[in-house]
């Protein structure tokens, strides 16, 4: 029994810092050296306009634009010559111009023009403005920040592409705090259950309205964790088992791909909709420095996915509704009666920290998270398992995220019920695992194959 005397908070008035090593992105910083291998978005295709866009990314200052042929640009905001921000620069039909002396940059950062300097100026051959790699797709800007040399194919995942006629839907969002507690909170999947329903909603009304309430299937029990390691330790994913019903349980996969790419099951449908479904919502937690960051990604719509009807697509679904990530523009009392996700990882302090934890069980995935990440920065870990893709793009990744409904009676007791649904769950990460080596097209036909051959067939219950 603690007593009275040591429940007061003088001993805790000094608070310890925070942990730099996987919270700091700045260049030179062992976790941004890490991301910057990585390809990440920068910005929507939305904001690059008939002028410049300053961003800061990494903690780097940069500017992005689309020049007038349409090539995308993202470069060092400063201006080589005197260190003028490019924002204020003027776009080219090739490149940009700086507005003070009118020296032209291509995308690549090639000096194309110094309109006071001699054309034979050997500045065009000493001096390179600092450029990144970067394109756009479906509504994002990508760019490049590492070792030119160490550059990698951007990641192709099937889920991109099929089922046939998914449409990817931009979407971003900001946050007034370091990324890893808005990343790691993936892992802390039984937050979904308790933050997400009336236990913490102090108006069941102002729920509601705002679009608060996940199917009865998310919330009306915890779900039965589990979480395992993917690619090596270059990735993890949870595994979720949840009671349906008398016959039916949903098992849920959502993944991380390290350093900061997530890939996460349906929202809102009821548990039951569907047999097997794919990943709807693909995510990346962006640093901006390590006080800000922006979660960019992109909604994935289809006949699967998409329980909302045509047209809703433009609402991008997930940032306009309230409770996951677009508390900014909500009223602080709102946020205060109905919180959410938004709110209570704002509210970590601007960098969350870890010294000061008291960790439980149903913490495991958010300390695996940093423990992998950890080894990544230290080079510690193994090499990525992750299949190559094939150079025709046929073959693309795959990904552990999912949802799948399967057929398994009630048990007698708890603790049969928690070790059977535990165990299904752990069959349909082995049912995901071998989807890896299946062909691109047929992965969806062999994971809804294997689920029958593991329940005997989810519609025969059904009858």
């Amino acid at each position: 029994m603690v007593s009275k005397q040591s429940q007061q908070p003088y001993d805790k008035t000094a608070i310890p810092g925070h942990d730099p090593e996987i919270t700091s992105t700045d260049p030179g910083t062992p976790m941004g050296e890490y991301m910057r291998k990585h390809w990440h978005p920068v910005c929507l295709s939305e904001e690059l306009t008939d002028v410049p866009k300053a961003i800061r990314i990494l903690g780097e200052d940069l500017v992005a634009f689309r020049d007038r042929s349409g090539t995308i640009g993202v470069l060092q905001r400063h201006c080589s010559h005197r260190g003028t921000s490019l924002e204020y620069g003027i776009i080219q039909p090739k490149g940009i111009r700086c507005c003070y002396h009118g020296w032209v940059y291509d995308v690549d950062g090639t000096i194309l023009e110094m309109p006071a300097e001699p054309e034979d100026s050997k500045i065009y051959e000493t001096i390179y403005h600092g450029a990144y790699p970067a394109f756009e797709r479906a509504g994002l800007v990508f760019a490049y920040m590492g070792p030119p040399e160490e550059k990698p194919d951007f990641p192709e995942y099937d889920f991109y592409r099929f089922p046939e006629g998914t449409k990817l839907v931009p979407c971003s969002n900001i946050y007034p705090c370091n990324w890893l507690q808005a990343y790691e909170n993936i892992m802390d999947h039984i937050h979904a259950a308790i933050l997400h329903n009336n236990m913490t909603v102090k108006s069941v009304d102002q729920a509601v309205k705002n679009g608060l309430t996940f199917s009865d299937a998310f919330t009306s029990a915890l779900p039965i964790l589990d979480w395992e390691r993917t690619r090596n330790g270059h990735g993890m994913c949870f595994i979720a088992g949840r009671r349906v019903n008398d016959d039916v349980i949903w098992v849920r996969h959502s993944e991380l791909i390290f350093p900061n790419a997530s890939h996460v099951g349906s929202l809102f449908t009821s548990a039951n909709e569907s047999r097997h479904s794919t990943v709807c919502m693909s995510r990346w937690h962006v640093p901006v420095d390590d006080e800000n960051m922006i979660i960019f990604g992109w909604r994935h719509f289809n006949e699967e996915i998409d329980r909302y009807g045509e047209g809703r697509e433009e609402d991008c679904g997930y940032d306009k509704i309230d409770f996951l990530d677009g508390q900014c523009e909500r009223p602080y009392e709102i946020g205060q009666r109905a919180p959410g996700d938004w709110e209570v990882i704002n509210s970590q302090r601007t960098i969350a920290v870890h010294a000061m934890e008291n960790p439980g069980s149903s913490d495991v995935g958010v300390y695996m998270c940093r423990r992998l990440l950890r080894k990544l920065v230290r080079g510690e870990a193994g090499s990525d398992t992750t299949r190559p893709m094939s150079e025709n793009r046929e073959q693309t990744l795959h990904s552990f995220g999912q949802d799948s409904t399967l057929r398994m009676p009630r048990q007698p007791d708890p603790e049969s019920e928690l070790k059977a649904i535990k165990e299904m769950g752990r069959k349909v990460y082995a049912i995901m695992a071998k989807a890896d080596a299946v062909a691109s097209a047929e992965r969806m036909a062999f994971v809804k194959a294997r689920l029958d051959e593991l329940d005997g067939g989810l519609q025969d219950a059904a009858e």
